[in-house]
């Protein structure tokens, strides 16, 4: 059988990348001078470090969103795992996560987008030995793979729906979760009611649709504050959903088989970590109500107002008290009998007087006919 050859085919291959533009740059701007090219790397660095710093200084775009450090494994994240990746650390906004306002987003993503875009960055961390052909190359090779998560985590965070699903399963808040003491480990450090609750039921609230969320309160809070809170939180409404930890479907696959599992296979999974989110709260709130120190009080409270009241009853004075409202209760007693004996007699006296004047006026009647028959 014979062998056939495809005819060649010419292909114009175009050069591109960060060394090219650089080598663009070194020829065209600066004549092919390295000196020129190092004084304008040094002058670009100077201006974009100036810009951050000047941004921050006079207030302008901040909004609170400060320059936060940026660890080394930050710098190493793999975009292909951006599910797994802290968009609040990525965007400098750890400190305010969930309390982020949009515009903050924003200028977070400003700011990491001018330090870290492929095209502006200006690699300060070359050695001074290097040749300076390398110094405007940017050796950072995971430099484009960061700002493809900072763009990421710039898509998700504003866009509302994602957020609020990315929100639901917060990685500080799920680290803070698992680290709430044990009731055990409670009482063996003596630790303070308030000062462990209140945080716990503050980052917990924020998935309440119910809005505004009552306050866990102080030591000294009312009986019907604290039942308000204790009812509030044995019926939280929660709107946490857990979308983001569904499993991707395969976007090669053309099986609408498999699409149809996997899409009720998350549907399932988001059922049940639900129901375990609802039991987690629900036994964290026991577990509030079990050692909340208020309780002890509001019953010794409701001890001593009853014992007042028995005292009160029983007590020195109790039984003259009794007495005398039984000494006036009878002498009603009779003051209503004795009227209603001169009642009596008066009806029956009434009763009489009309029977005598009946028979006066039967006798007169008698009298008148027998007169009349004499004449």
């Amino acid at each position: 059988m014979a062998t056939t050859v495809t005819a060649p085919v010419q292909r114009k291959i175009l050069p591109a990348g960060p060394a090219y533009l650089n080598y663009l740059q070194l020829t065209l701007q600066h004549h092919g001078s390295f000196e020129e090219h190092d004084q304008f790397l040094e002058s670009e660095r100077e201006r974009i470090e100036g810009r951050l710093a000047n941004g921050a200084a006079n207030g302008e775009d901040d909004l609170g969103v400060g320059d936060e450090p940026e660890a080394p494994d930050l710098l190493t994240l793999d975009p292909k795992e951006w599910k797994k990746h802290d968009y609040y650390r990525v965007l400098g906004l750890s400190h305010l996560r969930y309390k982020a306002t949009p515009e903050q987003i924003k200028i977070a993503h400003r700011k990491k987008v001018l330090k870290h875009h492929p095209d502006k960055k200006v690699t300060s961390q070359v050695p001074q030995n290097k040749s300076s052909v390398l110094s405007g190359v940017n050796l950072n090779t995971n430099d484009d793979a960061f700002f493809k998560c900072i763009q990421k985590a710039h898509e998700v965070l504003t866009n509302p729906e994602k957020r609020r699903q990315y929100d639901s399963v917060d990685h500080e808040f799920v680290e803070l979760v698992e680290d709430i003491p044990s009731e055990k480990e409670y009482k063996k450090d003596g630790l303070d009611f308030f000062k462990t609750f209140g945080p716990i039921f503050e980052r917990e609230a924020r998935f309440s649709k119910k809005q505004p969320v009552i306050e866990l309160g102080k030591n000294d809070a009312s009986k019907e504050h604290v039942e308000g809170f204790y009812d509030f939180w044995y019926n939280f409404d929660s709107w946490r959903s857990f979308e983001w930890m569904d499993k991707e479907i395969n976007e090669g696959s053309d099986s609408r088989d498999d699409k149809r599992y996997t899409e009720k296979k998350n549907k399932s999974d988001r059922a049940k970590r639900k129901k375990d989110d609802t039991a987690r709260l629900r036994k964290l709130v026991d577990f509030a109500l079990g050692v909340d120190p208020r309780i002890a009080r509001i019953k010794q409270e409701e001890k001593a107002a009853r014992q007042q009241k028995k005292a009160t009853k029983g007590g020195p004075g109790g039984n003259g008290k009794k007495a005398q409202e039984e000494e006036e209760r009878k002498a009603k007693e009779a003051e209503a009998k004795a009227k209603e004996e001169e009642e009596k007699k008066a009806r029956e006296q009434a009763k009489k007087d009309k029977a005598a004047a009946a028979n006066a006026a039967k006798k007169a009647r008698r009298a008148a006919r027998a007169a009349e028959e004499g004449a």
